[in-house]
């Protein structure tokens, strides 16, 4: 019996191992330690991955938070099949060339959540429930208060992660590969920008290959955020204004590339697809791209009143509530799309890899999430809502004087889909209504 549930054609990869982004460790060790199923193993790959491994009947997933990873168990006479991607459409494809597309629903897709091992036991009907195991649990408000000290710290965890990053774009590029930051200006781009310029020069890195994109559709703020920051810091060289409309955007489109209909995504989505597509026009060969996606995660930096499931104990007292929802074996845990930035990032990394581009957001790192998570939001902020959103432009340009020496403008907070032209405008060609997007997508598949 044992036998007839081996077969590794059971499960099916269909994950790009290109897209991997490994320091000091291959594929096929890092599969191993998915395959052993152990967390603190799990824990030790240093980098950007998601992985699916088969142990017998037992198949274990794990990826992290910038790695989207999605499966779907058919049901065939020969016993079940595992199919995993990074996308729904490959999947609904991979089902439709085996002759199953007729199990196909985009709701019975999984998503794998990030920070954890998902073991499934491919034994047959009934569906076995998937087993998750948390690989990555940082230790919460363990630092001192002293914004000096966390600022320090957590910049200087991002300036060790885009440092890796350069050295392994050294190791493959040959020292000329360009380097691109999506950029508006705002606290996370701009000190990610400064640590990478910094980085580059520390390691002996030509500056000249890095270029600051920012996106311009019409009258939108972002850009001349991004001139005054750059100017402050005397580093205006660096910024490249990529131009588009406002008309271009489009609702249908953008729901096919994202899989999802939550607005605020939807919307960042659209316009990092008229980003990317902008800078492969212009530069066909380009391929390193760096965002700072997952930097208001970090630091708590969302207008906590524009959500009504919210309040700032709810925010300060749960572990990563923004990078993963209210977590895994809650009632508000969506299976089909995991929760919190495990779920969203996919507005960063559709676009990116539609148009070619291997994207970085060093903000996503469990290096830089453990710092994050050790700072004592509790003791620093009260729980009063205007200091908490004081406290990332703080933190962020402390940490950047300390690590780089420059002097960081700080803006005011705003969402990167909403500078790029008036939010009006934006929403006059997508809409508002999350029914209305997801009616749209189920649509795709009717």
């Amino acid at each position: 019996m044992r036998d007839m549930l081996r077969p590794v054609d059971r499960v099916v990869d269909l994950l790009d191992p290109r897209l991997n982004q490994l320091h000091d460790i291959d594929v096929d060790d890092a599969r191993r330690r998915v395959r052993s199923g152990d967390p603190a193993a799990v824990r030790a790959i240093d980098g950007s991955f998601a992985l699916v491994t088969l142990d017998g009947i037992t198949v274990r997933m794990a990826r992290s938070l910038d790695r989207p990873m999605r499966y779907f168990l058919a049901k065939r006479h020969e016993g079940p099949a595992l199919f995993v991607a990074d996308r729904i459409d490959t999947l609904h494809q991979a089902l439709e060339d085996a002759g199953l597309d007729n199990q196909f629903h985009p709701s019975y897709t999984r998503m794998v959540p990030a920070h954890y091992i998902v073991e499934l036991a491919l034994v047959g009907c009934p569906d076995p429930d998937p087993v998750y195991t948390r690989f990555f649990a940082p230790s919460r408000g363990a630092l001192p208060p002293d914004l000096d000290e966390i600022g320090r710290r957590y910049i200087g965890a991002l300036a060790d992660e885009v440092e890796k990053w350069l050295l392994r774009i050294e190791r493959e590029g040959g020292g000329t590969a360009p380097i691109g930051v999506s950029f508006s200006g705002g606290i996370d781009s701009g000190a990610l920008f400064l640590v990478i310029y910094h980085t580059m020069l520390r390691l002996g890195l030509s500056p000249a290959r890095l270029k600051a994109f920012v996106l311009d559709l019409g009258d939108g703020p972002d850009v001349t955020q991004a001139r005054e920051f750059l100017s402050a810091v005397g580093l205006s060289l660096f910024l490249e204004e990529i131009a588009g409309s406002a008309d271009d955007l489009e609702i249908e489109p953008t729901l096919r590339l994202l899989e999802d209909y939550k607005p605020l995504d939807v919307e960042c989505a659209a316009m990092g697809l008229q980003l990317c597509q902008g800078i492969r026009a212009r530069y066909p060969e380009w391929r390193h791209l760096a965002a700072g996606d997952g930097g208001d995660e970090n630091l708590k930096d969302y207008p906590i009143e524009e959500n009504p499931e919210l309040t700032i104990r709810s925010v300060v007292d749960n572990l990563m509530l923004y990078q993963e929802g209210w977590g895994v074996g809650r009632i508000k845990h969506s299976l089909t799309y995991s929760g919190g930035l495990s779920r969203s990032y996919v507005r960063t990394y559709a676009p990116a890899t539609r148009y070619g581009f291997d994207d970085f957001s060093p903000y996503t790192r469990p290096s830089v999430i453990e710092v994050a998570e050790a700072i004592p939001f509790a003791a620093l902020t009260g729980y009063d809502v205007p200091t908490l959103y004081s406290l990332k432009g703080e933190i962020a340009a402390r940490g950047v004087k300390a690590m780089t020496g420059f002097d960081m403008p700080v803006f005011p907070k705003r969402r990167f889909q909403h500078g790029a032209a008036p939010v009006e405008t934006m929403r006059q060609r997508l809409g508002r209504s999350e029914r209305d997007y997801r009616r749209a997508f189920e649509r795709l598949y009717a």
